[in-house]
């Protein structure tokens, strides 16, 4: 059982509204959201590109519904961009989510990603660093993450299928390089799983350094399809290659044993990107509620 002291729990809006794809789910609104959120038992969630912009607007509304903001996505070009860029538009959204009740930014690296190209073949054509592309990244994310810690704040990094740091081998180098003082993971059971990478494991090793858990499962039939059909990431969306804790197939009794082991504090977050007309969103997310309520005590 998880400490309700500790361990919090959040949803993403994802499975309302799809950023990537904004025609999933266009028919529904923020408000409309949010209030399933709440009633489906959630008391926390990150942002999407229906929520509105200023900070007061979005206190109001979570506020009504006993609901704060976690954790928001954040595309960094550290690689391809200059620093500087990155770090005004870094310090802005920073600024933004602590004014929001967050602690926790959550980081990925989109230079060269291929997660957001409808017709790319997810496993095909995935850009791999070198040494010096490395340097920019690490360095880069450091010096975000201090600023970070500078405003009481975690920036957690995404591995992401489609992305430079997308195989176990990148998650260790990711994990060797940077400063542990101010670079964390943000851990994503789906991505691991996905991405042929055992999540325990990857879980196991890296728990003391993770501020943000995204909990996301995976159907194995349809994932293994999408690489057999050379599916893009978008269309293995599309398709139903995610879905809420308890649905698919990865095993989360034994990540839930390391969290509860472990000196964790924060949020696990049900992450589940799906066609909202396929999968009704209030339905999928009572669903994922149920099974973590009976699995962890939350």
């Amino acid at each position: 059982m998880l400490d309700k002291n500790k361990v919090s729990l959040g949803i993403a809006p994802i499975g309302w509204t799809n950023d990537d794809m904004p025609d999933l789910g266009a028919e529904n609104t923020f408000q409309q959201c949010v209030s399933e959120m709440a009633l489906a038992g959630f008391t926390g969630c990150e942002i999407g590109n229906k929520y509105p912009t200023d900070p007061d607007e979005l206190n109001k509304a979570l506020k009504l519904r006993g609901m704060t903001i976690c954790n928001s996505w954040f595309s960094s070009f550290l690689v391809t961009k200059p620093y500087e860029e990155v770090e005004k538009e870094f310090v802005e959204k920073l600024d933004f989510l602590k004014a929001v009740g967050s602690k926790v930014i959550g980081v990925s690296e989109q230079s060269y990603s291929i997660q957001g190209m409808m017709d790319q073949p997810v496993w095909e054509g995935k850009h791999v660093m070198n040494d010096d592309e490395w340097k920019l990244l690490v360095d880069g994310l450091n010096k975000l993450g201090k600023i970070a810690r500078e405003k009481d704040m975690y920036l957690t990094f995404h591995h992401h299928m489609g992305t430079v740091v997308q195989t176990e081998e990148e998650i260790d180098r990711f994990m060797d390089s940077v400063d542990p003082e101010y670079v964390f993971l943000l851990f994503d059971s789906g991505h691991c799983t996905f991405a042929g990478i055992d999540p325990v494991k990857v879980l196991g090793k890296y728990i003391d350094r993770t501020r943000h858990i995204h909990l996301k499962d995976v159907r194995k039939e349809m994932a293994e399809k999408s690489k057999a059909e050379r599916w893009s990431f978008l269309k293995g969306v599309r398709n139903g290659v995610f879905t809420v804790p308890g649905d698919g197939d990865v095993d989360f009794a034994p990540l839930f044993d390391i969290i509860e082991k472990s000196n964790y504090e924060g949020y696990v977050l049900v992450e589940a990107e799906q066609d909202p007309a396929v999968a009704n969103p209030l339905e999928y997310a009572i669903k994922a509620r149920k099974y973590i309520a009976e699995k962890t005590g939350l």
